[in-house]
This record gives structure tokens, C-alpha cells and sequence, in this order.
């Protein structure tokens, strides 16, 4: 009975004590809370003076139909040649190994060099003995059959060596360098293989460059299942590094795409990639509208989505435009 009577107040003491008959019970808190946003494209309206467009220079084009190339972008590295006078396959880029190989393959054409230059005076030496009649015909021999052995080790040196191309520290020095693009196997099929791409640095700084494709030694990763394909690059400029990332544009094998076309010009992207363009909605009221872009090619991009024909963009001045919204001073 005794346990029973403390078991009980037990019980007790853990009731809530707000539980008498006239108590008013506690609100349930929201776990989430939720309230409107503007959309954003009502925070993105500008309203210029006629003074302030012509500072910024704001020149505008109707949107019309046009047709562009269907391209890919995606990346790229640039390496080393795999053959003509490039380095092996396989090694394009994997330098450390490669230079690790061409060390020892320099210390093997030294050390047959050294060798055939000891048969040379050995053999000297044992005919001036033969001359002299002071040694005989068969150590003369032997002497010739070992310099004949040591120039044969060193010719298979210096030719072991060659199939390891230049050196490391020569290789941005290359007339020729390449491009290597990884791309995913069921996409192989979709694109212009035989047509040249276009290469850039990344962060848009420079000029896009034409790269012509090659013919590489197959180079895919079973377990990722992408395929690399190879395209030559000219470098007598030194303008590219071995190693360095590129973009590349991609052509697709489907050929020229018809629809809404807006000049590059006017696209503005942000931190996040977004790509935007500023439309003029009345005099002095530009908005920034967000568009999707299928391909570009030749200062064109085609637009699918964000823009209709007939609406007037800004090409110049739409950088200016961004950094006057964003508060950034041109």
C-alpha cells in the first residue's frame, strides 16, 4: 500500500498545473509562417531622364525572328598534344608522370652517351695496341663489338626519349595545343562532331578562338560513362597554358534553330548566372526581364522564353543599366 500511495503522487507531481477548470489554455505556436513578396520583376523597374539615357548612352533594338546555331556550353582544359611532336597518349594530362618519365629517359640518354664514349676510347686504345703488336687481334674485337653494343643502347635511348615529346617546361611554348572536352556519352550522338568549336577563357576576358577537331587515341571513363574528344588549338601566340580551363561552345547536330533572337549585346547575367535583359516598357522606363537562352552563335542568342517579338531591349547601355540599378558607378 505504501508503494502504491507514493506511485500516486508521483503521477501528481508531473500534471501540468494548468489544467484547473477555469485555467485559459496556452495558443498553439505556427511551426511555419508565410506572407506575400512582390514579384520580382516589380522591383526591378528604372525610370531615366532624358538626360541620364544620353549619359549612359542607351540605344535599344526591337526584338524579331532569326535563326542561330543550336551550341553547347560546357568546359574544357587545355592540354598537350598527343602525337606530333606533342607527348604520348595518355599523358596529356597527367604532366607529373609524364615529367617524371622524361627525367628518367634524360638520365638514360646520359648514361649511353657516357658508355659509348668509354667503347670509343676502349676500342682507340686496342687497336693502337694491335699497331704496336703489343695486344691482340681478338681484344680489338671484343673493344669494336662493345661500341657497336653501346651505340645501339644509345640510339634506343635518345629514340625511347623522343616518344616522350618536349619537355615540361616547353610545352605552352607548343604551336599546336589542344583542348580536351568531357562529355557525357548519350549526349556524343547529338552533336556536330566534325565542326570546329569555339573556345574562350574563362570569366569572359578575351576573344573566342576557332578550334578544329582531331583525331585522338579513344580516351573515356567507363565508370562516370563520359568520352573525351580532342580539338586543336592554335597557339603561336603563347596565349594559352597547358592545364588551363576553358569554355567551349559545342555545335549541335541539329543545325540552325528558328525563333526569337536577341544581340548578345544585351544580355546582362548576374552573380548567379541568371541571364537578363533590360526592355523598354515606355519613355524613360526600362525593366529587367529574365530570359532563357537555347544557343548563341555569330552575336546572336536565341531566346526561349522571357521576351516576345516586337519588345524593344537595350544593347547599349544595358551593362550601365545594371551597375545604375545595383548602385555601381560607370
Amino acid at each position: 500500500m505504501q508503494r502504491a500511495s507514493v506511485f500516486g503522487l508521483a503521477i501528481l507531481s508531473l500534471a501540468p498545473t494548468g489544467c484547473g477548470a477555469g485555467s485559459p489554455s496556452a495558443p498553439a505556436s505556427k511551426a511555419a509562417h508565410a506572407e506575400p513578396v512582390a514579384h520580382e520583376t516589380e522591383l526591378l523597374k528604372l525610370t531615366l531622364s532624358r538626360h541620364a539615357e544620353a549619359r549612359l548612352g542607351i540605344a535599344t533594338v526591337q526584338i524579331g525572328t532569326g535563326s542561330a546555331q543550336a551550341m553547347r556550353e560546357t568546359g574544357g582544359e587545355i592540354v598537350a598534344p598527343a602525337w606530333n611532336g606533342g607527348v604520348p597518349a595518355g599523358s596529356a594530362t597527367n604532366l607529373a608522370q609524364l615529367g617524371t618519365q622524361q627525367v628518367a629517359a634524360d638520365g638514360e640518354v646520359d648514361r649511353t652517351v657516357a658508355q659509348s664514349r668509354l667503347a670509343r676510347i676502349a676500342l682507340a686504345r686496342a687497336e693502337a695496341l694491335v699497331r704496336e703488336e703489343a695486344g691482340s687481334v681478338r681484344g680489338r674485337d671484343e673493344a669494336a663489338a662493345a661500341l657497336a653494343t653501346a651505340h645501339a643502347a644509345e640510339e634506343t635511348a635518345r629514340r625511347q626519349r623522343a616518344m616522350l615529346g618536349p619537355s615540361i617546361a616547353t610545352l605552352d611554348a607548343q604551336p599546336r595545343l589542344w583542348v580536351r572536352v568531357i562529355v557525357p556519352a548519350a549526349d556524343l550522338a547529338g552533336l556536330a562532331r566534325r565542326e570546329a568549336v569555339q573556345v574562350s577563357p574563362l570569366g569572359g576576358q578575351g576573344t573566342a578562338r576557332t578550334a578544329l577537331p582531331v583525331t585522338a587515341p579513344p580516351s573515356a571513363n567507363a565508370q562516370n560513362a563520359t568520352v573525351d574528344i580532342y580539338y586543336a588549338l592554335d597557339n603561336r601566340d603563347r596565349a594559352w597554358r597547358v592545364g588551363q580551363r576553358v569554355s567551349v561552345s559545342l555545335p549541335m547536330g541539329t543545325g540552325p534553330q528558328q525563333g526569337l533572337t536577341v544581340p548578345t549585346a544585351a544580355i546582362v547575367r548576374d552573380i548567379y548566372g541568371g541571364e537578363w535583359v533590360y526592355q523598354r516598357t515606355a519613355p524613360g522606363t526600362y525593366l529587367r526581364r529574365r530570359i532563357e537562352i537555347a544557343s548563341s552563335s555569330g552575336g546572336n542568342a536565341l531566346v526561349t522564353r522571357g521576351l516576345a517579338r516586337g519588345d524593344a531591349v537595350v544593347t547599349d547601355g544595358a551593362a550601365e543599366l545594371f551597375g545604375t540599378e545595383f548602385g555601381v558607378a560607370h
